[in-house]
């Protein structure tokens, strides 16, 4: 059957198949094909608004930083008129987005996609700055990722992405940009400090035999040396000097951790010691729940400004030695030996969150270098304040989070908690929860347990691991984020927010939400 022109929906130039010696495969007989010449005026439309879909992630980027974000934070810092005029902030901005979003993180990689990949020509506007400029200003703004991420946070809570019904608490460990095997034990940097010392004071003495030497006869000095003054440190003696320094300055680091832990321990154990003692007292005066924990808070408080209590503090901080595993890093000092998912031991950071239920939203995000979980529920809380402004109503957390104090201090801000008691295999069924009223004596660890045994707590605690588990999994490869390039407790925080700031500009892509100017 014939087709009419008007059945033709795309009138296409077509050509003849050339005449070459060998047809190519595919190609049958005097089979007809669309033209093709490279040497066409233009391979892409002439604006660059063309080049992409309307639903396209760079466009909603780019819609993102131009009429929404507040850029104020990142142009105050260009307050110097003179140099060269630098790169547009807002370009630079969009491409380390739509990089991080893209799990492009490398400055060399994003400066290589400014030539290839279609979204960054179309963010960068056919710019490619090199690699350099992109480093510089990644670590400029890393301060300012903070400022954006609760910027899109609220944005999330104003389309009705976040509800701060139900959150979950996690950490997950990040590899650092350093080496396991760069990492040296406080009980091997003795024996090698005095090691490095003796080799020194060897080379010294080569040295000074050498150069007295030359002195003494010219003609030697000019064979020995040639156009060189003579009296150079060899470059041996100079590497072990800077490897002696960098071994010093980290045993020196090591004993201050760990005089500033057994400081801290006098200091919380006294703090503890006045809280039990004025709870105590509070109860045995029928005051009310919150009453007695208004004392145990100003007993604490008064412990701050107590000199015995200072001086027990320092004279801890005299007597305390570095365990001798105790491990310092010298590619990145900050990041230290921790337990991974692969059961593993790597240079690594410790990655907190907190993801409403709602969206998978990153509500709040932290970066230490402190392996344990526990000591940072009491920050994230603190943080989701600060953010949003209000608190969730129930918090769901791991056995990592577990102590009587993270109970106390979600109760009195007047968060529902439930947190994990122990640990149990997948196989092991759940124990029922005991029948009849609670026992008058139960400790909070108790409570908690058989709060968790309940049909309620096991269906809600349940929610946990399909909360805040897949947005790991989703950062992890999706944007990379398991692996940092910035080295030092400051760069990696700056850009692990700069990943949960993606994360949640990804969330908000998937979900179709129309970004456009911010309300007055």
């Amino acid at each position: 059957m014939g087709v009419t022109r008007q059945q033709v929906l795309v009138e296409v130039e077509t050509v003849e198949a050339p005449e070459v010696g060998r047809v190519a495969a595919g190609t049958v007989g005097s089979k007809v094909f669309r033209g093709y010449d490279q040497h066409q005026t233009f391979l892409m439309p002439p604006s660059l608004l063309d080049w992409l879909p309307d639903d396209h992630l760079a466009r909603v980027i780019d819609s993102l930083v131009e009429d929404t974000l507040d850029l104020s934070v990142i142009f105050a810092s260009y307050d110097e008129e003179r140099g060269y005029p630098p790169y547009d902030p807002r370009m630079m901005l969009k491409v380390l987005l739509y990089g991080y979003c893209t799990s492009v993180c490398s400055s060399r990689k994003l400066e290589r996609a400014c030539h290839h990949d279609v979204g960054f020509r179309f963010l960068a506007a056919n710019q490619t700055p090199d690699h350099r400029s992109f480093a510089r200003f990644r670590r400029r703004h890393l301060t300012a990722f903070e400022d954006l991420f609760v910027q899109v946070l609220q944005i999330a809570q104003r389309v009705g992405l976040v509800k701060l019904g139900r959150v979950a608490l996690d950490g997950s460990k990040v590899r650092a940009n350093a080496s396991r095997r760069k990492a040296m034990s406080y009980e091997r940097m003795g024996p090698r400090e005095r090691q490095l010392q003796d080799e020194i004071d060897q080379l010294r003495e080569q040295a000074a035999g050498l150069i007295a030497e030359a002195e003494a006869i010219d003609a030697a000095e000019d064979a020995t040396f040639g156009d060189a003054r003579g009296d150079e440190l060899p470059a041996e003696l100079v590497r072990r000097e800077s490897r002696l320094a960098t071994l010093r300055a980290a045993k020196q680091a090591l004993e201050d951790e760990a005089a500033e832990a057994a400081a801290e321990r006098e200091r919380a154990k006294a703090r503890r010691k006045a809280r039990r003692q004025a709870e105590r007292e509070a109860t045995a005066a029928d005051r009310s729940h919150d009453q007695v924990q208004a004392a145990g808070d100003a007993a604490e408080a008064a412990v701050a400004e107590d000199a015995d209590v200072a001086a027990s503090a320092a004279a801890a901080a005299a007597a305390a030695v570095p365990k001798p595993k105790a491990q310092r890093n010298f590619t990145d000092p900050d990041s230290r030996i921790m337990k991974t998912s692969d059961r593993a031991f790597h240079q690594c950071y410790n990655a907190q969150a907190v993801v409403d239920e709602a969206s998978q939203i990153i509500v709040a995000s932290y970066l230490s270098n402190q392996a344990a979980d526990s000591p940072h529920l009491a920050g994230m809380l603190d943080l989701i304040r600060a953010n949003l402004g209000r608190l969730p109503v129930q918090m769901l957390a791991d056995a990592g989070y577990f102590s009587e104090d993270n109970v106390a201090r979600c109760t009195h801000a007047g968060v529902d908690p439930l947190i994990a008691t122990g640990r149990f295999k997948h196989s092991e069924p759940p124990v029922p929860a005991p029948r009849g009223p609670v026992p008058k004596h139960a400790t909070v660890k108790q409570r908690m347990a058989r709060k968790l045994r309940t049909k309620s707590g096991q269906a809600a605690y349940a929610r946990r691991k399909a909360i805040v588990e897949p947005v790991f999994g989703q950062m992890h490869t999706r944007q990379g984020a398991d692996q940092l390039l910035l080295r030092g407790l400051k760069g990696a925080r700056g850009e692990h927010q700069l990943h949960v700031l993606c994360h949640n500009i990804l969330k908000l892509f998937t979900a179709g939400v129309t970004i456009g100017p911010a309300p007055a």
